[in-house]
């Protein structure tokens, strides 16, 4: 498990597209996202540089 700081979401929706994003790759991938500190949590098999290429590619940049 590790956590990510991803800029750009204001909504409901835009952590459904960050979900999608992981799951398209790792369909097992738990995904919690809050708005207010802008922070993903992740439990996914996928590394975290690629699970944050995913989420940016998905148009909510990455900062590390």
């Amino acid at each position: 498990m590790f956590n990510l700081k991803v800029s750009g979401m204001t909504c409901g929706g835009c952590i459904n597209a960050v979900t999608r994003a992981v799951q398209a790759q790792d369909p097992q991938a738990k995904v919690q996202a809050d708005l207010a500190t802008q922070v993903v949590s992740l439990e996914t098999q996928l590394s975290p540089e690629l699970a944050a290429q995913l989420i940016t590619d998905a148009g909510f940049p990455v900062s590390h």
